[in-house]
């Protein structure tokens, strides 16, 4: 008895004893010293700035190993208590039960620490002819172990689930293992649960894949080491391949049939909100019915028909509103940064596209690349909508489409109200009509294809992309007084959306706006513009975040002609609209002259003139412009929904950056009385007029190198040594920026603004290539918005997401070597 207790007595202190550890305590030296600091980032020639970020690979590498061996050892900790008490009278676990938790964790263990212990001495003592090809060789070749691992997982996690129910205290042991941090943590040990531990090594063996290509991919060709990490890479391609990884298979909802008339009035695709799941249909209007079908499945050789979800006679249809019912379906809508993602990403296939064109190496790739846009734009098409059409039936129920487009909206209710206004009789179609007519929709359709660019002909247009600027003068024809704006749409990514809006001109027939607007395009081929009377009435207001309540007075839209609008001149132009004229004046940037930074040639303003120069001058660490935008931001705009993102009008913007250019003494007034998103627009405008942007032209190539490192240990050790070797105005103004950003993303639930919105507002604007970079590597005018703008997005995303970081800690902070060899 007195033996169990003293086991018992053991597994207790185990949970209690942060010093107790497995058998052979681990002594691991840390790498992290404070004479080893890296004094200054290098950059020469391409085969200087591989070796360099070959460096931070593998001490990322370094790094990770000391965590994963500390996660090893603490899963190891209470196998031998366990062990003990198995053979007295009061196990806590079986042997059998212990083996298959415990399985080949100890192997694997070894394993590690052996690869750990050989790989520091090396990065200790750097040398750019040091090799490690070996050591990751012999590590792929032992693999074998992790495949033991991964076959029994499932029933070890099973097993230590069940065993934890079955007894208390392995419950206790199982939810509280202490890991030890790395020697330079200033945290001793982390509890982890017994279940996230298991989990490291399958984590650990699909990531070594990654690490591997790092390494490669920062690896001189003609080095020792290339055909030993590529043999190593291609073992653990292999070897992954082999593990059969469990995908839970995608969700999908499916919607109740449930009924639908002559002439085909108009047609097209729609997303339907059906029992709370996005549904793309083909919705056809007739003459005397709107009829909501699908494509029905078939095998490859067979006729495409339709499946007829429902229909509803015109006699019987209602537009329904919000004061109608209360119990509309909740629009859930994914976060913008979401729908940026995969834009950034569609981007990038079409890029992929271009180039496999141009090597014209075979169709089978190409076909694959085409496939993948599809699937990514159709996704799209079918997460963007948010705008509600509510459809309803006199006698059943209502329908709801979402749709991206206020413009196209108005088109369906207007088709539908010309035709009600016909002696319309109610239809009731027996079953074999309704097969009939739904059979027929094939034949009659007008719209063949959902509407993506991937199902655009080669020889069509590719769109315009770069920045359209639009002044809305005014209109004219309105019968009488109301209070009036508008607001513009473009196409980008095969639908509509809106990009912006005029102030509200009150009480008048004939507005003077003249406000101009900058709009981004991505393959733009339409401008459109609605006019619309303000709603007022308090009765109708906050009903919904999507709902648009105001009357639309008129609406119209024109093609944008390359030809036209890509002249250097201003371009007038009107669009008539229900007896309405709106005069506006257009001009389009291209993408690649919008990356064109002119220096100024004044060094007394603040525009287009080095941060160093402005800093210095005004003996301040953070330009005062930047200080001043930011405090007004903070003051009044930092719940403004959409701040930063809402264009401000562009004659307030000019107004405020002539003021700060000038140095008028009534700048702070001026402030306090601006709109907040010219404010916000003022702050955007001067870090894309910098000469340089703020990360430097230097940097540039090594923060999208940093950004891309798979190992997170290595990208932590490259992302923060580059912050280090920015000139001390731009650490010092970006750090400013950084919490600032952080604190706008705070308010996200009122702002709309998360930080991913905000990384995708700025990180173009302070991470850009340098000219001579840009016209090295752009030979579409959307590539360079594709690749390019996704890493730049991530990089700020990676310092925003980061834990405060101060610039007196930037300072002290090392590294696991010195570059200066």
């Amino acid at each position: 008895m007195e033996e169990e207790d003293e086991v018992i007595g053991f597994l207790d202190k185990v949970l209690e004893d942060e010093d107790v550890f497995y058998s052979g305590e681990l002594e691991l030296e840390s790498p992290l010293t404070p004479d080893r600091g890296l004094r200054s980032f290098k950059l020469g020639t391409d085969a200087e700035k591989g070796l360099e970020m070959r460096k931070m690979v593998l001490s990322g590498v370094l790094a990770s190993e000391e965590i994963y061996i500390n996660q090893l050892e603490a899963l190891l900790l209470p196998m031998k208590p366990l062990k003990a008490t198995a053979t007295t009278s009061q196990p806590v676990l079986t042997n059998q039960q212990i083996e298959t938790i415990f399985y080949k964790i100890q192997d694997i263990f070894e394993i590690h620490k052996e690869f750990y212990d050989s790989l520091l001495p090396i990065i200790q003592q750097w040398d750019n002819k040091a090799t490690v090809g070996h050591l990751f060789q012999k590590l792929a070749s032992q693999l074998g172990i992790y495949k033991a691992f991964v076959d029994n997982y499932k029933v070890a996690v099973e097993t230590a689930e069940k065993c934890s129910q079955a007894n208390a205290q392995f419950h206790t042991i199982s939810e509280n293992l202490k890991v030890k941090g790395p020697k330079d943590s200033k945290e001793c040990t982390t509890s982890v649960s017994m279940e996230a531990l298991l989990y490291k090594p399958i984590d650990r063996v699909t990531r070594s894949t990654l690490v591997l290509h790092d390494l490669l991919k920062h690896t001189p060709t003609d080095h020792p080491d290339y055909p030993l990490l590529q043999d190593a890479f291609r073992i653990s391609q292999n070897f992954l391949s082999s593990i059969n990884e469990e995908i839970d298979p995608r969700r999908t909802a499916v919607t109740t049939p449930k009924g639908e008339a002559r002439q085909l009035v108009k047609d097209g695709f729609l997303v339907e909100l059906s029992e709370g799941s996005r549904k793309l249909r083909h919705v056809f209007l007739f003459t005397d019915l709107l009829l909501c079908a699908k494509m029905k499945k078939t095998a490859v050789g067979k006729h495409q028909q339709y499946d007829c979800k429902w229909y509803i006679p015109l006699a019987d249809l209602t537009f329904q509103t919000l004061d109608d019912s209360d119990s509309s379906p909740h629009v859930h809508t994914l976060p913008e940064h979401e729908i940026e993602e995969m834009k950034n990403k569609i981007s990038c296939i079409k890029s992929e596209i271009q180039k496999e064109k141009k090597a014209c190496k075979g169709q089978s790739r190409l076909d694959r690349l085409k496939k993948k846009m599809f699937e990514q734009e159709s996704w799209l098409l079918l997460h963007s909508p948010t705008i509600p059409f509510r459809i309803h039936n006199k006698h059943g129920k209502s329908y709801l489409f979402l749709l991206s487009s206020d413009y196209e909206r108005s088109e369906w209710r207007e088709a539908i109200q010309k035709l009600q206004k016909k002696d319309l009789q109610a239809c009731v179609l027996t079953s074999v009509e309704l097969q009939v007519l739904t059979g027929s929709c094939f034949k009659l359709r007008t719209v063949h294809n959902i509407p993506v660019t991937s199902n655009k002909d080669d020889d069509e247009s590719p769109g315009l992309y770069g920045f359209l600027h639009v002044i809305v003068h005014s209109a004219k024809g309105f019968k009488e007084s109301a209070n009036l704006y508008c607001t513009l749409e473009v196409d980008s990514f095969g639908y509509f959306v809106s990009k912006a809006k005029t102030r509200v001109f009150r009480d008048t027939t004939e507005p003077q706006w003249n406000e101009e607007f900058e709009i981004e395009l991505e393959g733009s081929q339409c401008l459109r513009i609605l006019c619309y009377e303000k709603c007022y009435d308090k009765s109708k207001l906050n009903k919904d975040d999507n709902e648009i309540v105001d009357k639309i007075m008129g609406k119209g839209q024109v093609q944008l002609d390359p030809q036209v609008v890509q002249s250097k001149n201003w371009h007038m132009d009107v669009i008539e609209m229900n007896g309405i004229k709106v005069e506006f004046s257009m001009k389009f940037t291209s993408r690649d002259l919008s990356l064109k930074r002119t220096p100024s040639k004044k060094q007394s303003g603040v525009f287009g003139v080095k941060i160093s120069v402005v800093t210095k001058r005004e003996r301040s660490k953070v330009p005062y412009i930047v200080r001043q935008c930011i405090e007004e931001v903070e003051k009044r705009g930092i719940e403004e929904v959409g701040i930063y993102r809402i264009s401000g009008v562009a004659t307030d913007i000019q107004a405020l950056k002539t003021a700060f250019d000038t140095n008028t003494k009534d700048i702070l007034v001026m402030l306090s009385d601006m709109d907040i998103n010219a404010i916000a627009g003022t702050l955007k405008l001067y870090f894309r007029e910098l000469p340089e942007p703020l990360l430097t032209d230097r940097l540039y190539p090594a923060f999208m190198e940093g950004i891309a490192l798979s190992d997170p240990a290595a990208k932590e050790n490259c992302m923060m040594h580059l912050l280090r070797s920015l000139p001390e105005p731009n650490i010092i103004t970006f750090l400013f920026i950084l919490e600032h950003l952080k604190r706008v993303a705070e308010k996200e639930p009122i702002n709309k603004m998360s930080l991913h919105n905000l990384a995708t507002v700025f990180g173009p604007t302070l991470l850009r290539p340098s000219e001579v970079e840009s016209k090295a590597h752009v030979s579409l005018a959307s590539d360079i918005w594709s690749h390019d703008v996704m890493a730049q997005v991530q990089v700020l995303l990676y310092y925003l997401q980061h834990p405060p970081i101060s610039i007196t800690e930037l300072k002290r902070n090392t590294l696991y070597f010195s570059t200066d060899v």
